[in-house]
């Protein structure tokens, strides 16, 4: 019986292991500061454009500038009158300008990051690109009559025009019911996302791509996991949420572990991920 155990006792750290009974089969740390940057969402400000390289840098908060390739700046961000071909030339965007960005290659050693202003939501199922930048997809895994009949589901959907949806591995054999609870999901998501710009100015965070609990959900959870297993209960909390708007039918499936035995204990995952993975990390704490 495959499960998805999260412990998150320690205030700093959240430790996720899959299992099979008691047979490990994957595990992930992360790190309370150290999380992933890559798909977060950004108000940024153009500092510096060059030209020359066809790129610009881009302040996008806590002292980081990140880089921003022009032929990444999407029609929606340019100046009235402008077209792409002009990109290169002055006013079309200017020092200053301020453009809502999305990390997409994370910061190497002395390397910014790679920005975007085209936009990409991830569900269950779903990307959504509110630019329609690229137009509609799928996924290069799905070949065949799949790619056949997830191309007719997709036509069916109800979403604003000038967006495109791609259509991930996740979605193969889904109804259009369950694609367009994804959608809408990711379609309220935006809105939110573009109402937080309304009355602010400068460089700041607009939307961080899901933690450690809710990404495991997202892209992990399948048939055959009998149980997701959060010995924290604000993690719970936001996991059932999460699993109630997104996949409802299987919101039983998570579940607040309150025994007394320490959770990794108690499915003896310990000593395997000690194995696998040297100084993975330290015992969890008992259950309080």
């Amino acid at each position: 019986m495959q499960r998805i155990l999260i412990n998150a006792t320690y205030a700093d750290e959240r430790r996720l292991a899959m299992v099979d009974g008691q047979q490990l089969l994957d595990y992930e740390i992360e790190i309370e500061g150290e999380e992933q940057r890559k798909g977060n969402i950004y108000q940024g400000v153009v500092t510096r454009i060059d030209r020359i390289s066809g790129a610009c840098m881009v302040d996008y908060g806590d002292g980081r500038d990140g880089l921003l390739p022009l032929k990444e700046i999407s029609m929606q961000c340019l100046r009235q009158g402008f077209a792409p071909s002009q990109l290169y030339n002055p006013p079309a965007i200017k020092e200053g300008d301020e453009l809502m960005v999305q990390v997409v290659e994370e910061e190497f050693e002395t390397q910014g990051a790679i920005l975007s202003t085209a936009i990409a939501l991830i569900g269950r199922y779903l990307v959504l690109v509110p630019s329609g930048h690229h137009g509609n997809g799928i996924s290069r895994c799905i070949e065949g009559n799949a790619q056949a009949g997830l191309n007719d589901l997709l036509s069916q959907l109800a979403y604003p025009q000038g967006m495109a949806i791609t259509a991930r591995d996740a979605a193969m054999r889904r109804s259009a019911t369950e694609l367009q609870r994804d959608l809408n999901y990711l379609l309220k998501l935006w809105d939110a996302i573009e109402g937080a710009t309304q009355n602010n100015e400068g460089a700041y965070l607009i939307y961080q791509e899901s933690n450690l609990v809710i990404r495991t959900i997202r892209d992990y959870f399948h048939d055959d996991v009998a149980a997701i297993l959060i010995d924290s209960e604000e993690l719970y909390e936001q996991a059932r949420q999460f699993m109630s708007i997104v996949m409802p039918e299987y919101a039983g499936r998570i579940e607040h572990y309150q025994e007394d035995m320490p959770l990794f204990e108690h499915f003896r995952v310990a000593d395997q991920m000690e194995a696998v993975y040297p100084h993975s990390g330290r015992p969890a704490p008992a259950q309080r």
